[in-house]
C-alpha cells in the first residue's frame, strides 16, 4: 500500500475535535475549522473537515448584521387579501408591483418593478439608491405608459405605497 488507511480512532477524534471547535466558536465555516485542527496536530483535508461537518449537521452560524427593511406605519389599516382564489384568465387582469432589496459594496439599492400576473412578464422596472414614492410612481407611469390598464393592481404592505 502507498499510505496507511486512517483508522476509526482517528476518524472519530477529528469529529469530536470539529465538535468542540464548533461549540466554542460556532461563527466558524470548514476552513477555519479545518486551519484549527491542523493547527491542533490533525492531519486532515478540507474536503474531509467538509464532508464530516455536514454527516454531524454542524453549520456556521453567520454573525451578519439584520437589517430592518421594512418599518409598518400602526396607523395604516390593514386589509385582507381579497385576491385569493380569483382566476386570472388574461392579461392586464391582474399587475403587481414590489420592491427587491439588493446589497451591494456601498450599502444598499431597490429595485422596483411591475408584473403582470397572467403572462409573468415584468412589465417596467427601476434601480434606485433610495426607497421613495419617486421609485415606485417612475416604475407605474412607464408601465401605464407601455401597457393597456390592468383591472386590478395589487400592492405589496409597505408604507411606500401608501
Amino acid at each position: 500500500m502507498y499510505y496507511k488507511p486512517r483508522t476509526n480512532n482517528t476518524k472519530q477524534a477529528i469529529k469530536n475535535h470539529s465538535t468542540q471547535v464548533f461549540e466554542q466558536i460556532p461563527i466558524y465555516g470548514e476552513k477555519k475549522v479545518h486551519q484549527q485542527l491542523l493547527e491542533d496536530g490533525f492531519k486532515v483535508s478540507l474536503n474531509t473537515v467538509a464532508r464530516y461537518r455536514q454527516e454531524l449537521g454542524l453549520k456556521a452560524v453567520l454573525a451578519v448584521k439584520q437589517v430592518n427593511t421594512t418599518i409598518p406605519i400602526k396607523a395604516h389599516k390593514k386589509y385582507s387579501y381579497k385576491l385569493q382564489g380569483l382566476n386570472i384568465s388574461h392579461a392586464n387582469h391582474v399587475w403587481s408591483t414590489d420592491i427587491t432589496y439588493i446589497k451591494i459594496a456601498g450599502g444598499m439599492v431597490y429595485m422596483a418593478a411591475i408584473i403582470d400576473w397572467h403572462s409573468k412578464a415584468v412589465l417596467s422596472h427601476r434601480i434606485s439608491n433610495t426607497m421613495d414614492s419617486q421609485l415606485v410612481m417612475s416604475v407605474l407611469n412607464d408601465a401605464l405608459e407601455k401597457h393597456p390598464h390592468p383591472e386590478i393592481f395589487n400592492t405589496i404592505k409597505v408604507s411606500i405605497y401608501q
